[in-house]
């Protein structure tokens, strides 16, 4: 077989329609493929140049010959990618399809405004097209058109959270999030003793809730007195490192008796509520706001969904629709509404479905095997897509260990876990299964990630005996130095860890 023949044959959704999930996936070795020459993701071949007309002052060229630098760092780039052990929670990998639609002519247009109120003309296609998007967009999480409207335009998931802030709230109204040590996100309010951290803490007045760190699950017997003592207008529920779903109905609660709109940023878990694997935050909430590049599969973008009816005597529709345009961004990304409506429209089907099940069985067959292995998980378990391990109690650190890991191909991120002082060298690691589900990993295979994570973090734990010096820095040298003492064992594990991933292709790459 042809190279490029096999490259396309392996190169659509690891998921095949009409066919068992996962267990028929095929599994195809790409480390003998060579690259294409040519790209079915532009038209024409890329390597030769395209003349533009006798009026036409250059050339057309492809990547790989107007600017081979850039092509080398991104063939470098999807090597990488497909080589390692991804288990970022917030990655995963996109459909050639919503590929497609992020590098076409949508990328051309510029169309201030909303569809049927542009500023400039030439739009009948995009508003087209965004209509559909928002369509889609209500049809993937089962609601009703004339109870609840949504916009697409937001850049990604911070710009659309502090939309929503710009809409509902005026300077210095007060906020309450999950903080972010426990698990919440930068943009829910973040702030130190010393600094304000988020620019949502800079314009806002913060207060945060935390998780009960006996437990690991969120106190919401505390939320509820601190909000009676504080008087938040907002209450944003979510969070980036929570294991565990939310307690909707106790949230309402607590935000109608302190007369607070009600907010939930589903960034992390858009993917697991529109296949309703987990519960369904519209039922309570105001407003829903979410990235679209997460465990939804999309391109890299931001949704806002929002109430039609007044909420506390505001019109959210048209509150967030004018802080999204003009009140915070210009011209929205009509390539990214382009790639996003593609991976809505897969949000319905029955392969979607069956792929955010096997996220979550994914996700607690490698927490059971952590747990075997003697380790600590916050709040004991996960109910959704991530585990957060705590090291503290093996007298080690996540930026070590992520390090580590990192150099034997296991892509991981370090994590604050609830009690940590410091986010730059906290306790724990974050471990996500969508990205390796999609490329097709089963229960099986993630108990071998936990297997490969242990060795690892035992590696750090040798290495950092070895290192006379506590401080991080000083570690960071001495493990990435040609002489490192462990590198074989590191090199050792990194080839069994590529020659599993490598068995597995990469979904539109």
């Amino acid at each position: 077989m042809e190279a490029c023949a096999m490259m396309s044959s392996v190169q659509q959704p690891v998921w095949v329609k009409g066919s068992a999930f996962p267990s028929t996936m095929s599994r195809v070795k790409l480390c003998s493929v060579k690259p294409c020459r040519a790209s079915s993701l532009l038209a024409g071949n890329p390597t030769s140049s395209v003349s533009l007309g006798a009026g036409s002052s250059f050339e057309d060229h492809g990547l790989r010959e107007a600017d081979p630098d850039v092509r080398a760092i991104i063939d470098k780039e999807k090597q990488r990618q497909f080589r390692s052990l991804e288990l970022i929670a917030s990655e995963n990998f996109t459909s050639r399809a919503v590929m497609e639609a992020v590098g076409s002519c949508l990328t051309n247009k510029y169309s201030e405004g909303l569809p049927g109120k542009r500023y400039y003309g030439g739009n009948e296609y995009i508003d087209e097209l965004e209509i559909l998007c928002q369509e889609r967009a209500l049809a993937a999480f089962g609601l009703d058109g004339k109870q609840w409207g949504v916009n697409v335009q937001p850049l990604s998931g911070s710009p659309a959270n502090f939309a929503v802030y710009t809409a509902c709230l005026n300077p210095h109204d007060r906020i309450m999030g999950l903080d972010l040590p426990h698990g919440g996100h930068l943009s829910h309010g973040f702030m130190t003793p010393k600094r304000r951290v988020s620019g949502t803490s800079i314009y806002f007045e913060s207060m945060p809730y935390r998780l009960d760190e006996s437990t690991g699950i969120l106190d919401y017997e505390m939320l509820e007195k601190t909000a009676n003592l504080f008087r938040p207008k907002l209450i944003i529920a979510g969070a980036s490192a929570y294991p565990r779903d939310f307690d909707y109905p106790r949230l309402r609660k607590i935000a109608d008796a302190v007369g607070a709109f009600l907010m939930m940023d589903m960034a992390h878990i858009s993917g697991l509520v529109a296949a309703s694997v987990l519960a369904n935050p519209f039922e309570y909430c105001d407003i829903v706001t979410t990235t679209t590049h997460k465990s939804l599969r999309g391109p890299r973008g931001g949704m806002i969904f929002f109430k039609k009816d007044p909420v506390l005597g505001m019109d959210l529709e048209s509150a967030i629709n004018n802080a999204v345009f003009p009140g915070l961004q210009g011209g929205p990304h009509n390539h990214t509404i382009g790639g996003l409506a593609v991976c809505l429209k897969h949000a319905k089907s029955p392969e979607f479905k069956a792929y955010q099940n096997q996220v979550v069985s994914n996700c607690r067959a490698l927490a059971s095997r952590l747990i075997e292995l003697g380790y600590k998980l916050v709040s004991g378990g996960s109910d959704n897509h991530l585990v957060l391990v705590d090291l503290r109690p093996l007298g080690i650190d996540g930026a070590r260990v992520e390090k580590i890991l990192d150099m034997a191909s296991i892509t991981l991120n370090k994590n604050s876990v609830p009690g940590d002082k410091s986010a730059l060298v906290p306790g724990g690691i974050r471990i996500g299964s969508p990205a390796m589900t999609t490329r097709g990993f089963t229960e099986k295979e993630f108990v071998a990630v936990a297997d490969f994570i242990n060795e690892g973090v035992q590696i750090t734990r040798e290495a950092k005996k070895s290192v006379s010096s506590s401080k991080l820095q000083d570690f960071m040298k001495v493990v990435t130095a040609p002489d490192f003492s462990l590198k074989d064992k590191v090199l050792d594990l990194q080839k069994r860890v590529e020659a599993l991933t490598t068995q597995y292709p990469l979904p539109g790459l």
